[in-house]
């Protein structure tokens, strides 16, 4: 990413082949996990023991985010010395290792170190250089923080101006190359937060719709902006009736990457849903349904943070970005229920809910991306329906396709990049609930299913025999509380997904 997010710490990560006995900084931390005895990651045979006879001393426990902090009098080239828990040992992984950094940073912070140590457990299922970039991010992610609009300097968290990564495994280029990729992908994800976090009259179709191609711009990609009148000759009427009872004309941004040193592997496709502010339209939300409704191009701000990171991925794929920005709003010519409206596809669709109107954005995108592009693969990326959230709650997103290889593609990059995904079924006998009427659609069916029937919507504009993959976000895209160690606002799901995925 050519573009540092606005609010990215500026701290340094390092990552050598060391003991964290010999790093000097102000704290050096090491991990333990529920059941041990002595930390992990330790070689030097007297730092673990004074370690261990602390934590049987405190009783430490090893749950995730304990914290136990020991002075060393001087006996080592770091004054202090902090054990920080993981969790049952059973659950030791990527995922785990990049929240517990992301815990440990926010401690070193209180604790005010300037300069970090941390020493790397071994990871059963990873290597060290994995295992360098999960904390790295972990890391990079603990510290980040959405100031911009703070006045009262009181208010300000610390930070943290190094961090040093110890491993007791991996050779110096692996290690370098991943605290490398941990720095890209780390920006990437805070520039999607910071898309979503920024207030929604600021953040309007218009402004996100430049803001994209500024960020291709200095990534040096392309960006294509297409506005209301060209969404007309295209015959996008969905996503034009999504955005009528808004001030802000719609917007799709198409971004191309494509890389430079040889022919692509394969033309893939990302499509993000945009709706800056989702009011519920005619069917409007209550006013406390409407208080997270920022968040709601947590999509759109995820593939507009991939493919500006897509350079320093060294991509080989070429890939194009699409991404529908609208409000819905209730202005005088907002699209009412039992209107019918004929999408890009050719197909018509008779709006039964206007609060199901990211399918009626994505729809129209997709039949853009079949109809002009003709990729081997498209992978949306949506907050789409409260269903999901229900029935995966609010850290892991659901995954729907009809193709297995690339289902599985995109589950084993986001087991490596740490986020949780988990696929869910297509249902095909549902579809007919969605069949019924004077149009081909309704873009909602029955009360029970939600998330499974919007998916199946979303399947009848790509082709049967063409690899997609639609990924429902709406749980861990905005988080509307704080849960330690993620701050409250949007998180920027997907990306490191996608970027594990797209990268060489």
């Amino acid at each position: 990413m050519a573009d540092k997010a606005a609010h990215e710490s500026e701290m340094k990560v390092l990552a050598r082949k060391a003991d964290p006995a010999l790093l000097e900084a102000d704290l050096v931390a090491c991990f333990a996990c529920e059941g041990d005895v002595a930390p992990r990651g330790v070689q030097d045979a007297i730092l673990r023991r004074e370690l261990a006879a602390e934590m049987k001393a405190e009783r430490f426990a090893g749950r995730m985010g304990d914290a136990l902090v020991w002075n060393a009098d001087g006996r080592f080239p770091s004054r202090r010395f902090l054990v920080f828990g993981l969790g049952p040992p059973e659950r030791l992984s990527l995922e785990t290792l990049h929240e517990g950094c992301a815990r440990l940073i926010q401690k070193a912070e209180r604790l005010g170190a300037a300069r970090l140590g941390v020493g790397l457990p071994a990871l059963e299922d990873a290597s060290p250089a994995e295992a360098v970039r999960a904390a790295a991010e972990g890391l990079h992610l603990g510290a980040y923080r959405f100031e911009r609009y703070l006045t009262d300097a009181r208010r300000r968290r610390a930070e943290v101006a190094v961090v040093e990564l110890a491993t007791s495994q991996g050779s110096p280029a692996a290690l370098r190359g991943a605290v490398e990729r941990a720095t890209w992908t780390s920006r990437a994800v805070a520039l999607a937060r910071d898309l979503v976090n920024e207030p929604p009259s600021r953040m309007n179709p218009l402004r996100l719709a430049r803001r994209a191609q500024e960020l291709a711009r200095q990534a040096g990609i392309q960006a294509r902006v297409l506005g209301p009148q060209a969404l007309r000759r295209l015959g996008a009427e969905a996503i034009l009736a999504v955005a009528a009872g808004s001030a802000h004309p719609a917007q799709v941004v198409h971004l191309t990457y494509r890389p430079s040193a040889r022919k692509p592997r394969r033309r893939v496709v990302l499509v993000g849903k945009g709706v800056t502010f989702d009011s519920g339209g005619l069917n409007l939300k209550p006013g406390s349904g409407m208080l997270t409704m920022k968040g709601d191009m947590a999509g759109a701000a995820a593939v507009i943070a991939v493919m500006g990171a897509l350079p320093e991925a060294g991509c080989r794929d070429e890939v194009h970005g699409l991404v529908g920005i609208v409000e819905n709003m209730t202005g005088p010519r907002a699209f009412k229920p039992g209107d019918i409206l004929r999408t890009l596809s050719g197909k018509t669709v008779e709006v039964d809910n206007t609060d199901a109107e990211g399918r009626l954005v994505l729809c129209d995108l997709l039949a853009y991306a079949v109809r002009q592009l003709k990729p081997q693969a498209i992978v949306d990326l949506a907050t789409l329906t409260g269903a999901c959230v229900v029935a995966l709650g609010p850290r892991c997103a659901g995954v729907f396709s009809r193709h297995d290889k690339l289902r599985q593609e995109i589950l084993e990059a986001g087991r490596r990049a740490g986020e949780m995904l988990w696929p869910l079924p297509m249902v095909e006998n549902y579809l007919e609930q969605l069949q019924q009427g004077p149009a081909d659609l309704k873009n909602v069916g029955g009360r029970w299913g939600g998330a499974i029937l919007a998916a199946l919507f979303l399947g009848e504009f790509v082709p049967r025999e063409m690899p997609w993959v639609h990924l429902d976000i709406a749980g861990p895209a905005f988080q509307e509380n704080e849960t330690p160690p993620w701050p409250v606002g949007g998180t920027g799901a997907g990306v490191r997904t996608l970027l594990r995925w797209l990268e060489r």
